[in-house]
């Protein structure tokens, strides 16, 4: 006897939205194609055009060399910030985007305003000392940090599903100024081996020596520190409900002026005696760094007990097995369950289950700013998307979620099988864990 498709658990209640009368089609220039094939285009002039100016004042075996160098920290990185992203991982493109913007679009801009900005500072003063001293503190600082800004500035406003809070502020400001420092990497140590070119140094007392002790081994992570500032600011915006204007607005221009103030104090430790640099390193980059690295573990492990507490609201109504929000509050259990659905029904199941994962941690991030009043105007349809994407790899992910359930040992006592209703309780997103009048997604 043919058995009929399950059938979906009764969705939440779908208000119509005030734009859904008179839809009309997007004209030729906000179509998708034409934004990214614009934005790639602005993306390669700038790569061509900062490749011929790194390469002019280096010449072709500095910048080869030069190169080969600043590549060297980029990998640890980059792969430092999507560790940090594995709770609800962004999108390739969105760190492709960041690199390429750091490495192209806001080393251009830096390289020419910068270079602009001193000159005309010369000229007016007649001090050429004195207006590099006050390039390397002051005008560096905002135009660079404005400069990456503008990338998490782009991703904040055109990619917002996939930024979400603080980690996501982190990584597209961090990539981005990884991106940078590796442009500006190879500019400064192709300069220097030029220099010891001429002066016939070799070994560990070159200048080119010095150079990569220094950027590459000291502080390859001193760009990314200072823009990470500004990626929390925008972060805190992310994490703020529609009506709060002015903390949508005030936390990330805080960022930027933090990230700035940073940056120009880094720069100007050599100004500071003899032993500036090692003072300012020791008493300032050094502890900020272990904040911030202290700060986006927390937030990290602040996503997974999100996902313990809100995702039971969907067992009970139907959605999720039993033992699922604690298999997904966990990392180690989520990779149990990743490698048992690779292994026993090949990799397109293991990237199943990976996506299942994403997709119920978005849902419980979803509903933690739903329950502060944070959500947006598209809470329920954002929610239904979520809902069926999970439903549709259900087959799959099960299984594999209920082996990692056994074998990883999480500790929460929670059954593997299915869960009754509570009685009296929603059939909805609205089950046990909330108050007793209803939710409302849209309430200020």
């Amino acid at each position: 006897m043919a058995t009929s498709p399950p059938q979906y658990p009764p969705y939440p209640p779908h208000p119509p939205h005030p734009a859904a009368e008179g839809l009309r089609h997007p004209r030729w220039w906000q179509r998708r194609w034409v934004r990214y094939g614009a934005l790639g285009t602005l993306l390669a002039v700038s790569g061509l055009v900062i490749l011929a100016l790194v390469r002019e004042q280096t010449g072709t075996e500095g910048f080869l060399v030069g190169l080969g160098l600043a590549v060297l920290p980029v990998p640890l990185l980059v792969s430092a910030f999507r560790w940090l992203d594995r709770v609800q991982p962004g999108p390739w493109r969105n760190v492709l985007f960041a690199f390429a913007w750091g490495a192209c679009a806001a080393a251009l801009i830096a390289i020419v305003a910068n270079s602009f900005a001193t000159h005309w500072i010369a000229t007016a003063t007649a001090d050429p000392s004195g207006a590099d001293t006050l390039g390397a503190t002051v005008i560096a600082p905002i135009v660079e940090e404005s400069a990456k800004a503008a990338a998490v500035l782009l991703v904040f406003l055109f990619r917002r599903r996939d930024f979400t809070g603080i980690v996501d502020g982190v990584v597209v400001a961090g990539v981005t100024a990884t991106g940078f420092a590796f442009t500006e990497n190879i500019l400064y140590l192709g300069t220097a081996f030029g220099t010891d070119q001429l002066t016939g140094d070799r070994g560990i007392a070159s200048v080119t020596a010095a150079t990569f002790f220094v950027r590459i081994v000291m502080s390859p992570f001193a760009h990314p520190l200072f823009t990470v500032l500004t990626g929390i600011g925008f972060g805190v915006a992310a994490l703020s409900g529609e009506r709060q204007r002015a903390r949508r607005v005030l936390v990330p221009v805080c960022g930027l002026l933090l990230a700035m103030s940073m940056h120009a104090l880094w720069n100007g430790s050599s100004t500071f005696g003899q032993f500036g640099f090692f003072a300012v390193y020791g008493m300032f980059m050094v502890p900020l760094f272990g904040l911030l690295t202290w700060l986006a573990v927390w937030t990290r492990q602040r996503e997974l007990r999100t996902v313990r507490e809100e995702l039971p609201a969907y067992v009970y109504a139907g959605w999720l097995g039993a033992a699922e929000p604690f298999v997904l509050g966990s990392m180690r259990a989520r990779q149990i369950a990743r490698e048992y659905a690779a292994y026993h029904f090949g990799k397109p199941a293991g990237r199943a289950v990976t996506e299942y994962e994403e997709y119920a941690t978005a849902l419980a991030l979803l509903r933690r700013r739903g329950q502060r009043g944070r959500a947006g105007a598209d809470f329920v349809v954002r929610e239904r998307e979520l809902l069926t994407e999970l439903w549709s790899r259900r087959e799959l992910a099960r299984p594999a979620l209920e082996y990692a359930s056994r074998t990883a040992g999480t500790g929460y006592g929670c059954p593997v099988g299915p869960v009754a209703p509570v009685p009296g309780a929603p059939t909805w997103y609205g089950a046990a864990p909330l108050p007793s009048t209803p939710y409302n997604p849209y309430r200020s």
